[in-house]
């Protein structure tokens, strides 16, 4: 069962970067930090890697990548003078609404095999499996 959801995992995200690349010109991750930061703004780098499933290298560079291409705005975080707080900016937000667009399109590529109480069910299935990996998993230690 592992493999069969690392096989979707992986077929997924290969259509999805095809997909973000053409529909938006961003890559994936890119997508992916421009969603989590329009869904849950403000956000820190920390956050950000959070949300968006990527190490904090990957966060800090996409948001780079993403204030350069002007959708993210950065500013001082006035509680940690060394940390930051990402925001869209009014291009990022039509970026964002566009990206937002090309995920429920993807979703229902995805998924749309299943009849809408299926979706909904194996919905609840993904629930409990995340919330029992989080609950069981080992902390993470450096060596």
């Amino acid at each position: 069962m592992s493999y069969r959801l690392h096989l979707l995992h992986k077929l997924t995200d290969q259509e999805s970067q095809r997909a973000y690349l053409a529909g938006s010109g961003l890559s994936l991750s890119d997508s992916r930090c421009l969603g989590a930061v329009g869904a849950f703004e403000p956000l820190s780098v920390n956050d950000l890697a959070r949300r968006a499933l990527l190490d904090k290298a990957q966060a800090s560079r996409a948001a780079q990548s993403l204030v350069g291409m002007g959708l993210l705005l950065k500013e001082d975080c006035p509680n940690d003078g060394r940390g930051v707080v990402l925001t869209l900016s009014d291009k990022g937000r039509t970026a964002w609404r566009r990206t937002m667009s090309l995920i429920q399109q993807r979703n229902q590529g995805i998924f749309g095999c299943l009849s809408e109480p299926e979706q909904a069910q194996l919905s609840t299935m993904f629930d409990r499996l995340i919330a029992h990996a989080r609950e069981t998993a080992a902390p993470l230690t450096k060596p």
